[in-house]
């Protein structure tokens, strides 16, 4: 790892040196590593905040599946409890993307945890009724996209838009994965403990938590753009419209989105394959944690073993490629092999890490709140869209079949953007709308 000087770190919300204020170049061939990441103090602020929150989240989605289905006794209803995690982002990230750009970004991320924050505290009422209680889960569901695009775009401000982005993403990836691992087993002891609106209690006290930090450990700093007077719809469609008629911003997006779509096909089959193999209910859990797992294990290596401009080097071949594993479920595997090929799917996703440094190097400044935000609601639509369309699937066919038939055509699909990507990259820049910049091409 090349060690870069460290220069000088002011308090939280004060004045925030070059190392905090990501304005130290990357070279064309350093590499910073995970510890240069930690480093710098107001990413060590948004990190805690992020694990606080992503705590809320896991134990609220759990609380609130378990207290639906006692309430009610229908399995529907306590899935739709935590199918609307997701079914909301396309609208949040959408017509709400413009509130990134337009308001200071740590206002916007105390908001909405506070936002959170209340829905949690509704939830744990008694009186809260069935109806009332999977409206405040899609209140939840519809702040997300903006809380979590305004914080990829803070962490360009903190840590720059090189390389220390590129890893600080990372890291709020990695622990967002091994949340997959032991989040809902931690939440399912918490539930031994404590009854469902207990849970949601904790869930409250770990959002304010998560803003009491924000607050305290980020800078205040002035919104990306001022507002025009329009009104927020018009606003956040105009840069969702900038964002995808760039052909080079589309062909990252659609790179970055894709694969996560197919590969959720075994993850969200898991139970189904083990049925058709003839394997036990511990075989799910192996099924559904081998993706995961390496995942986080490539993401770090990848991260702390390589130079930036290898890590670029190998994002297209990696991201073209790595739905290709599931096409060994041709073979119907016994769970060993099974768990071996999902492993390696998820390996493959180390090629976000060059992806991203793409992404965050295409788009502008002042467009970049609501860029992040559409990449967030964008990824998580199509893996909810990935999940049905297998679910369909596996009704007319085998289950095996449709995992092999998803690494085959996702791996084609994939090629294609590979290729995409490539041919834009030297593509014009894109102005934010209303700068008077470049137009998209």
């Amino acid at each position: 790892m090349t060690e870069k000087p460290q220069g000088h770190e002011g308090g939280a919300a004060g004045t925030v040196g070059p190392l905090a204020a990501g304005t130290v170049p990357d070279g064309d061939g350093a590499r910073d590593g995970y510890r240069d990441v930690f480093r710098v103090v107001e990413f060590r602020w948004i990190f805690t905040a992020h694990l606080f929150s992503l705590l809320g989240v896991v134990v609220s989605e759990i609380a609130l599946t378990v207290l639906v289905y006692r309430l009610t006794g229908s399995p529907f209803l306590s899935a739709l409890a935590f199918a609307l995690g997701m079914l909301p982002y396309l609208v949040g990230g959408t017509l709400l993307a413009g509130i990134a750009d337009r308001y200071p970004a740590r206002r916007v991320l105390i908001v909405c945890d506070l936002v959170c924050a209340a829905c949690a505290a509704l939830m744990a009422l008694p009186l809260t009724p069935v109806a009332g209680l999977l409206a405040l889960r899609c209140a939840i569901a519809l702040v997300a996209p903006v809380f979590n695009g305004t914080r990829m775009a803070t962490l360009a401000d903190v840590l720059g838009p090189g390389d220390r982005f590129v890893l600080g993403r990372s890291l709020l990836r990695i622990v967002s994965q091994s949340a997959v691992l032991v989040g809902f087993g931690l939440g399912g002891l918490l539930l031994t403990v404590v009854s469902p609106r207990g849970a949601l209690v904790i869930t409250l006290g770990t959002f304010l938590w998560s803003a009491v930090l924000l607050r305290c450990g980020t800078r205040r700093r002035p919104a990306r753009q001022a507002p025009d007077g329009g009104s927020l719809a018009r606003y956040s469609l105009s840069g969702v419209r900038a964002v995808l008629a760039h052909r080079r911003l589309r062909a990252l997006l659609l790179f970055l989105w894709v694969p996560p779509m197919f590969v959720v096909v075994p993850e969200a089959l898991a139970a189904a394959y083990a049925d058709q193999i003839g394997a036990g209910t511990a075989v799910v859990g192996l099924l559904m944690c081998a993706m995961p797992v390496g995942t986080v294990l490539a993401e770090l290596l990848v991260g702390a073993a390589l130079r930036p401009r290898t890590r670029e080097r190998i994002a297209l071949p990696l991201g073209a490629l790595l739905l290709l594993p599931l096409t060994g479920y041709v073979l119907v595997p016994e769970p060993g092999w099974a768990v071996l090929l999902l492993f390696l799917g998820g390996a493959g996703f180390a090629y976000t890490l060059g992806a991203d440094r793409w992404f965050v190097d295409a788009v502008p400044e002042g467009l970049r709140g609501r860029a992040m935000t559409v990449h967030t609601a964008g990824l998580m639509t199509v893996q909810g869209v990935g999940m049905v369309l297998a679910g369909a699937a596996a009704e007319v066919f085998a289950v095996s079949t449709v995992v092999t038939g998803a690494g085959a055509l996702g791996t084609v699909v994939c090629v294609l953007l590979a290729v995409e990507v490539r041919r834009t990259a030297a593509g014009g820049p894109l102005s934010a709308p209303g700068s008077g910049g470049p137009s998209a091409p």
